[in-house]
């Protein structure tokens, strides 16, 4: 009985100390504010430098200056931020077991529960009995905890907005249900593509369905991460971001790990062609605010936070900040990462891939029509026009000579013809299957 009654009392204690971390239903912490005698019920959200951020019962973000609180609160705030710090710090784990927080009651439920089952030969029935209940108990708590501890909802994306952003370019079509919103569109940009490219892989941008069961879906309801995944070391496989006209955008970074923009593999608009013939950018499309118009998203990530265009307001260590409407948006910058650092925001990994060429889940796929083909060096790509509809001619210049490619698309039938500098050309007809 005594076993029992420590054993109970340990249970008591690690439920108090790990079944709560903040963040989910009533606020659990009061706030006192050195020049106001109101006090605020909120949950600690994060801190930036001198900036203090707390999230209240409404899901509203309320943000302060640390300097605003008491000291004991100040103390408060600086350990959570340190041990936030910690747990989005990767630790060398080696051969080393590790047991975190959001796990505790997953294992300590499962050593009961074994415990009474190996041991019910030899245990009184009623130990038995207290020993199993109190593992399972903790195994529902912890599966509880584990469920719902990386997650902290913001406030729900407003369709209307949405709308307003996608519905800017004719090509785009967007629908929604209750989980997410969709965007629909053939792949293919209003505006130049491919010109100033000085790294070639010899694609060529060809139409995408991007609709029905393969639209690109953003959330409508986000969600913190508790561990913000970096885009250097993740990501490197399919979109992150879709843009407001419907283009994907990928990480800064290639598949090969290397800034896609300075080794000259994207064209005046941050984009290029993937081995699908799929265009899609890689730098985030600032081009765009002219058309959404300012202060409007130019894109949103897969995490259903939007993206801004360029800001001269201070921006967290993933380029993004929280807002006074209650969520967090990411902004644009000139130099490398320029978007996105790392997903603040709870995402889906698709388990068939890994780091760093993992991909978000869900993920509109692309279908090549043809073989793809290796880089082609030296070559520059001078023009392209889309000379009617459907149908298209880019120019490049290899050593001096001018080569020319024309190709289209017609009920998927594609048609290829390459112009040699001396005038001959040789065809080549694909089908989309």
């Amino acid at each position: 009985m005594k076993k029992l009654i420590l054993l109970l009392a340990l249970f008591l204690f690690t439920f108090q100390t790990f079944a709560h971390v903040g963040g989910h239903g009533t606020p659990s912490k009061s706030w006192n504010l050195l020049n106001s005698k109101k006090t605020i019920q909120a949950d600690f959200l994060e801190k930036e430098a001198d900036l203090v951020y707390l999230i209240d019962e409404n899901n509203q973000v309320l943000e302060f200056k640390i300097n605003d609180f008491t000291t004991n609160d100040q103390n408060y705030i600086l350990e959570k931020a340190n041990w936030i710090s910690l747990k989005n710090t990767p630790q060398e784990t080696g051969n080393r077991f590790l047991i975190n927080d959001i796990n505790v009651f997953l294992f300590v439920g499962l050593a009961l529960f074994l415990f009474s089952i190996f041991t019910i030969k030899r245990l009184p029935k009623i130990n038995f009995i207290a020993y199993s209940t109190l593992g399972m108990i903790a195994l529902l708590i912890g599966c509880k905890n584990n469920s719902g501890i990386e997650k902290l909802k913001m406030a729900t994306n407003n369709i209307s907005v949405l709308k307003s952003v996608f519905g800017v370019f004719d090509k785009v079509t967007t629908r929604h249900d209750d989980t997410y919103f969709y965007i629909e569109s053939d792949g293919i940009p209003e505006h130049e593509m491919m010109t100033g490219i000085t790294n070639w892989q010899q694609q060529v941008p060809i139409n995408h369905d991007y609709s029905g069961d393969n639209a690109w879906a953003i959330p409508l309801q986000p969600e913190l991460a508790t561990t913000s995944l970096s885009t250097k070391d993740n990501f490197m496989k399919g979109a992150i971001a879709i843009a407001a006209n419907g283009i994907p955008i990928f990480n800064p970074l290639n598949n090969r790990g290397e800034d896609a923009n300075i080794i000259g593999e994207l064209d005046k608009w941050g984009g290029h062609c993937g081995r699908a013939d799929d265009y899609h950018y890689h730098l985030p499309p600032t081009h765009l605010q002219t058309k959404v118009g300012a202060n409007k998203p130019i894109a949103y990530a897969l995490d259903g936070f939007p993206v801004y265009g360029e800001t001269k307001a201070e921006l967290d260590e993933n380029l993004g900040r929280f807002t006074s409407d209650s969520t967090y948006q990411y902004h644009a910058v000139k130099e490398y990462p320029y978007l996105i650092t790392a997903m603040k925001g709870n995402v889906k990994i698709n388990p068939r891939t890994q780091a760093p060429e993992n991909e978000i889940m869900p993920q509109a796929k692309t279908k090549g029509i043809r073989p793809d083909l290796r880089p082609l060096r030296g070559a520059v790509i001078t023009n392209f026009e889309n000379t009617e509809p459907q149908q298209y001619s880019l120019t490049y210049t290899l050593d001096s000579l001018v080569h020319v490619i024309n190709y289209g698309w017609k009920n998927g039938n594609y048609s290829y013809e390459f112009i040699n500098p001396d005038g001959t050309s040789k065809k080549a007809n694909y089908q989309r299957k």
